[in-house]
Protein backbone atom coordinates (compact mmCIF):
# COMPACT_ATOMS: atom_id res chain seq x y z
CA UNK A 1 0.00 0.00 0.00
CA UNK A 2 1.19 3.36 -0.68
CA UNK A 3 1.16 5.84 2.42
CA UNK A 4 0.77 9.31 1.59
CA UNK A 5 -1.31 10.97 4.76
CA UNK A 6 -0.29 10.16 8.52
CA UNK A 7 -2.29 10.96 11.43
CA UNK A 8 -0.59 11.61 14.54
CA UNK A 9 -2.45 11.26 18.17
CA UNK A 10 -0.81 13.38 20.31
CA UNK A 11 0.98 16.31 20.19
CA UNK A 12 4.14 15.96 23.31
CA UNK A 13 7.38 14.67 22.79
CA UNK A 14 7.08 11.80 20.72
CA UNK A 15 4.15 13.27 18.67
CA UNK A 16 5.90 16.07 18.00
CA UNK A 17 9.07 14.06 16.64
CA UNK A 18 7.11 11.76 14.53
CA UNK A 19 5.15 14.71 12.65
CA UNK A 20 8.79 15.95 12.35
CA UNK A 21 10.07 13.47 10.49
CA UNK A 22 7.45 12.18 8.47
CA UNK A 23 7.02 16.16 7.20
CA UNK A 24 10.50 15.91 6.26
CA UNK A 25 10.48 12.69 4.51
CA UNK A 26 7.53 14.02 2.26
CA UNK A 27 4.68 13.12 4.14
CA UNK A 28 1.42 14.97 4.84
CA UNK A 29 0.30 14.86 8.62
CA UNK A 30 -2.29 16.07 10.57
CA UNK A 31 -1.34 16.19 14.15
CA UNK A 32 -4.23 16.10 16.65
CA UNK A 33 -4.45 17.05 20.44
CA UNK A 34 -6.99 17.67 23.05
CA UNK A 35 -5.24 20.53 23.70
CA UNK A 36 -4.39 24.07 21.22
CA UNK A 37 -1.75 24.98 23.34
CA UNK A 38 0.05 21.36 22.90
CA UNK A 39 -0.07 21.39 19.66
CA UNK A 40 0.60 25.47 18.87
CA UNK A 41 3.69 24.13 21.14
CA UNK A 42 4.27 21.53 19.09
CA UNK A 43 4.58 23.05 15.99
CA UNK A 44 6.92 25.64 17.46
CA UNK A 45 8.87 22.56 18.65
CA UNK A 46 8.68 21.28 15.38
CA UNK A 47 10.31 24.82 13.24
CA UNK A 48 13.14 25.37 16.02
CA UNK A 49 14.15 21.49 15.69
CA UNK A 50 13.97 21.77 11.69
CA UNK A 51 15.87 25.27 11.71
CA UNK A 52 18.98 23.37 13.71
CA UNK A 53 18.97 21.13 11.04
CA UNK A 54 19.23 23.41 8.57
CA UNK A 55 21.87 25.51 10.35
CA UNK A 56 24.16 22.38 10.72
CA UNK A 57 23.51 22.06 6.55
CA UNK A 58 21.44 19.01 6.84
CA UNK A 59 18.42 20.06 5.43
CA UNK A 60 17.82 23.12 2.94
CA UNK A 61 15.33 26.31 3.79
CA UNK A 62 13.37 25.37 0.87
CA UNK A 63 13.19 21.70 2.64
CA UNK A 64 12.69 23.27 5.91
CA UNK A 65 9.46 24.95 4.25
CA UNK A 66 8.05 22.37 2.72
CA UNK A 67 7.82 20.21 5.67
CA UNK A 68 6.17 22.57 7.67
CA UNK A 69 3.63 23.31 5.20
CA UNK A 70 2.46 19.85 5.62
CA UNK A 71 1.83 19.53 8.92
CA UNK A 72 -1.56 20.56 9.94
CA UNK A 73 -3.40 20.60 13.37
CA UNK A 74 -7.23 19.57 14.87
CA UNK A 75 -8.68 19.22 18.10
CA UNK A 76 -11.26 16.53 16.51
CA UNK A 77 -9.67 13.12 16.45
CA UNK A 78 -12.45 12.08 14.17
CA UNK A 79 -10.22 14.62 11.36
CA UNK A 80 -7.75 12.33 11.08
CA UNK A 81 -9.80 8.73 10.33
CA UNK A 82 -9.27 9.27 6.62
CA UNK A 83 -5.54 9.15 7.33
CA UNK A 84 -3.91 6.04 5.53
CA UNK A 85 -1.42 5.24 8.22
CA UNK A 86 -2.29 6.37 12.14
CA UNK A 87 0.35 7.04 14.91
CA UNK A 88 -0.94 6.77 17.95
CA UNK A 89 1.67 8.58 20.28
CA UNK A 90 -0.75 9.23 23.69
CA UNK A 91 0.34 8.64 26.64
CA UNK A 92 1.71 5.22 27.96
CA UNK A 93 -1.70 3.85 29.56
CA UNK A 94 -3.34 1.17 27.91
CA UNK A 95 -6.84 2.59 28.85
CA UNK A 96 -6.21 6.06 27.21
CA UNK A 97 -5.25 4.23 24.10
CA UNK A 98 -7.58 1.44 24.03
CA UNK A 99 -10.32 4.87 24.11
CA UNK A 100 -8.55 6.52 20.97
CA UNK A 101 -8.66 3.45 19.01
CA UNK A 102 -12.54 3.08 19.54
CA UNK A 103 -12.96 6.65 18.71
CA UNK A 104 -10.98 6.29 16.15
CA UNK A 105 -13.00 3.31 14.70
CA UNK A 106 -16.41 5.01 12.72
CA UNK A 107 -14.17 7.79 11.17
CA UNK A 108 -11.33 5.02 9.43
CA UNK A 109 -10.86 4.03 5.65
CA UNK A 110 -11.03 0.82 4.56
CA UNK A 111 -7.36 0.49 4.02
CA UNK A 112 -6.19 2.52 7.30
CA UNK A 113 -3.65 1.19 9.60
CA UNK A 114 -3.29 1.78 12.80
CA UNK A 115 -0.23 1.45 14.68
CA UNK A 116 0.62 2.53 18.23
CA UNK A 117 3.98 4.29 19.35
CA UNK A 118 3.88 2.37 22.64
CA UNK A 119 6.92 1.47 24.40
CA UNK A 120 6.18 -1.55 26.33
CA UNK A 121 1.82 -2.57 25.74
CA UNK A 122 0.64 -5.57 24.16
CA UNK A 123 0.14 -4.95 20.64
CA UNK A 124 -2.51 -7.94 20.14
CA UNK A 125 -3.97 -6.53 22.98
CA UNK A 126 -4.44 -3.40 21.72
CA UNK A 127 -5.04 -4.95 18.51
CA UNK A 128 -7.95 -6.62 19.64
CA UNK A 129 -10.64 -3.79 20.84
CA UNK A 130 -10.16 -2.68 16.99
CA UNK A 131 -12.00 -3.63 14.03
CA UNK A 132 -9.13 -4.20 11.97
CA UNK A 133 -6.49 -6.42 14.02
CA UNK A 134 -4.83 -7.28 10.85
CA UNK A 135 -3.96 -3.75 9.89
CA UNK A 136 -2.81 -2.90 13.60
CA UNK A 137 1.11 -2.73 14.13
CA UNK A 138 3.43 -1.61 17.16
CA UNK A 139 5.35 1.41 15.58
CA UNK A 140 7.98 2.15 18.50
CA UNK A 141 10.16 5.37 17.90
CA UNK A 142 13.06 6.31 19.94
CA UNK A 143 13.05 9.36 21.74
CA UNK A 144 14.49 12.04 20.37
CA UNK A 145 12.77 10.90 16.73
CA UNK A 146 15.00 13.41 14.56
CA UNK A 147 17.92 12.01 16.10
CA UNK A 148 17.47 8.72 16.93
CA UNK A 149 18.03 5.98 13.64
CA UNK A 150 15.92 2.93 15.36
CA UNK A 151 12.50 2.00 14.75
CA UNK A 152 10.64 -0.73 16.77
CA UNK A 153 8.37 -2.67 14.30
CA UNK A 154 6.11 -5.04 16.46
CA UNK A 155 3.82 -7.34 15.28
CA UNK A 156 0.56 -9.35 16.87
CA UNK A 157 -1.02 -12.24 16.48
CA UNK A 158 -3.23 -11.29 13.51
CA UNK A 159 -0.73 -8.45 11.85
CA UNK A 160 -1.06 -9.84 8.01
CA UNK A 161 2.45 -9.31 6.08
CA UNK A 162 1.12 -6.83 3.54
CA UNK A 163 0.72 -4.55 6.78
CA UNK A 164 4.43 -5.07 7.97
CA UNK A 165 5.62 -4.78 4.30
CA UNK A 166 4.27 -1.41 3.97
CA UNK A 167 5.63 -0.07 6.99
CA UNK A 168 9.03 -1.68 6.77
CA UNK A 169 8.70 0.75 2.94
CA UNK A 170 7.49 3.65 5.26
CA UNK A 171 10.43 2.95 7.62
CA UNK A 172 13.15 3.37 4.67
CA UNK A 173 11.68 5.95 3.22
CA UNK A 174 12.06 8.20 6.59
CA UNK A 175 15.39 7.36 6.34
CA UNK A 176 15.57 4.82 9.64
CA UNK A 177 16.48 1.58 10.47
CA UNK A 178 13.66 -0.84 11.45
CA UNK A 179 14.07 -3.65 14.35
CA UNK A 180 11.63 -6.25 14.37
CA UNK A 181 10.62 -7.35 17.64
CA UNK A 182 7.93 -10.15 18.39
CA UNK A 183 4.93 -8.71 21.16
CA UNK A 184 6.13 -9.59 24.32
CA UNK A 185 6.06 -6.82 27.23
CA UNK A 186 8.69 -3.95 26.02
CA UNK A 187 9.63 -5.61 23.26
CA UNK A 188 13.20 -5.54 22.34
CA UNK A 189 14.64 -1.82 23.35
CA UNK A 190 12.73 -1.39 26.87
CA UNK A 191 13.34 -5.00 27.63
CA UNK A 192 17.35 -4.81 27.99
CA UNK A 193 16.96 -0.76 28.83
CA UNK A 194 14.65 -0.37 31.95
CA UNK A 195 15.88 -2.81 33.77
CA UNK A 196 19.59 -1.16 33.42
CA UNK A 197 17.79 1.91 34.82
CA UNK A 198 15.92 0.07 37.78
CA UNK A 199 19.42 -1.84 38.91
CA UNK A 200 20.86 1.73 38.36
CA UNK A 201 18.23 2.98 40.81
CA UNK A 202 18.47 -0.30 43.20
CA UNK A 203 22.11 0.60 43.16
CA UNK A 204 21.35 4.07 44.42
CA UNK A 205 18.63 3.09 46.81
CA UNK A 206 20.92 0.79 48.46
CA UNK A 207 23.83 2.78 48.81
CA UNK A 208 26.22 1.61 46.78
CA UNK A 209 26.97 4.65 45.23
CA UNK A 210 25.37 8.14 44.85
CA UNK A 211 23.94 9.22 41.42
CA UNK A 212 27.11 11.24 40.36
CA UNK A 213 29.26 8.18 40.66
CA UNK A 214 26.66 5.76 39.23
CA UNK A 215 26.47 7.63 36.07
CA UNK A 216 29.88 8.28 35.83
CA UNK A 217 30.69 4.88 36.23
CA UNK A 218 28.90 3.66 33.41
CA UNK A 219 29.62 6.70 31.36
CA UNK A 220 33.53 6.14 31.73
CA UNK A 221 33.43 2.73 32.47
CA UNK A 222 31.20 1.13 29.69
CA UNK A 223 30.99 4.13 27.41
CA UNK A 224 27.44 4.64 27.55
CA UNK A 225 26.98 8.43 26.37
CA UNK A 226 24.72 9.15 29.18
CA UNK A 227 24.27 7.55 32.62
CA UNK A 228 21.40 5.74 33.20
CA UNK A 229 20.39 7.95 36.01
CA UNK A 230 20.32 11.10 34.12
CA UNK A 231 18.61 8.48 30.97
CA UNK A 232 15.73 8.00 33.18
CA UNK A 233 15.26 11.96 34.19
CA UNK A 234 15.63 12.35 30.44
CA UNK A 235 12.63 9.88 29.54
CA UNK A 236 10.93 10.61 32.11
CA UNK A 237 10.69 8.54 35.56
CA UNK A 238 6.98 8.01 35.47
CA UNK A 239 7.69 6.48 32.33
CA UNK A 240 10.18 4.41 33.29
CA UNK A 241 7.95 3.36 35.81
CA UNK A 242 4.83 2.51 34.15
CA UNK A 243 7.45 -0.15 31.43
CA UNK A 244 8.73 -1.78 34.61
CA UNK A 245 5.50 -2.47 36.11
CA UNK A 246 4.44 -4.14 32.53
CA UNK A 247 7.60 -6.17 32.55
CA UNK A 248 6.26 -7.53 35.91
CA UNK A 249 3.10 -7.81 35.08
CA UNK A 250 3.62 -9.22 32.14
CA UNK A 251 6.63 -11.93 32.72
CA UNK A 252 5.97 -12.24 36.04
CA UNK A 253 9.40 -12.55 37.30
CA UNK A 254 10.74 -10.82 40.61
CA UNK A 255 13.70 -9.36 38.79
CA UNK A 256 11.72 -7.10 37.30
CA UNK A 257 10.55 -5.58 40.28
CA UNK A 258 10.19 -2.17 39.95
CA UNK A 259 12.67 -0.24 42.98
CA UNK A 260 10.97 1.41 45.52
CA UNK A 261 13.00 4.27 45.51
CA UNK A 262 11.61 4.58 41.27
CA UNK A 263 8.04 4.81 43.12
CA UNK A 264 8.54 7.31 45.84
CA UNK A 265 10.17 9.43 43.27
CA UNK A 266 7.19 8.98 40.80
CA UNK A 267 5.07 9.41 44.15
CA UNK A 268 6.53 12.92 44.57
CA UNK A 269 6.17 14.06 41.29
CA UNK A 270 10.26 14.23 40.61
CA UNK A 271 9.87 12.73 36.86
CA UNK A 272 13.10 14.19 35.74
CA UNK A 273 13.31 16.89 33.29
CA UNK A 274 9.77 17.63 32.34
CA UNK A 275 9.29 18.62 36.42
CA UNK A 276 13.12 19.80 36.59
CA UNK A 277 13.84 17.29 38.97
CA UNK A 278 14.32 13.77 39.25
CA UNK A 279 17.35 12.03 39.96
CA UNK A 280 18.87 15.46 39.11
CA UNK A 281 17.33 19.07 40.27
CA UNK A 282 17.29 20.89 37.02
CA UNK A 283 16.20 24.68 38.76
CA UNK A 284 19.63 26.06 38.73
CA UNK A 285 22.05 26.49 35.62
CA UNK A 286 23.31 22.99 36.29
CA UNK A 287 21.62 19.96 36.83
CA UNK A 288 22.85 19.17 40.82
CA UNK A 289 22.04 15.40 41.84
CA UNK A 290 19.40 15.00 44.31
CA UNK A 291 20.88 12.30 46.55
Amino acid sequence: MDIQSVGIVGAGQMGSGIAHVFALAGFDVLMSDISEDSLAKALSQIDRNIERQVSRGKVTPEAKAAAMARIRTTLRLADIGPSDLIIEAATERETVKQAIFEDLLPHLKPHTILTSNTSSISITRLASRTDRPEKFMGFHFMNPVPVMQLVELIRGIATDAATYQTLLGVVERLGKTAASAEDFPAFIVNRILMPMINEAVYTLYEGVGSVKSIDESLKLGANHPMGPLELADFIGLDTCLAIMNVLHDGLADTKYRPCPLLTKYVEAGWLGRKTERGFYDYRGPVPVPTR
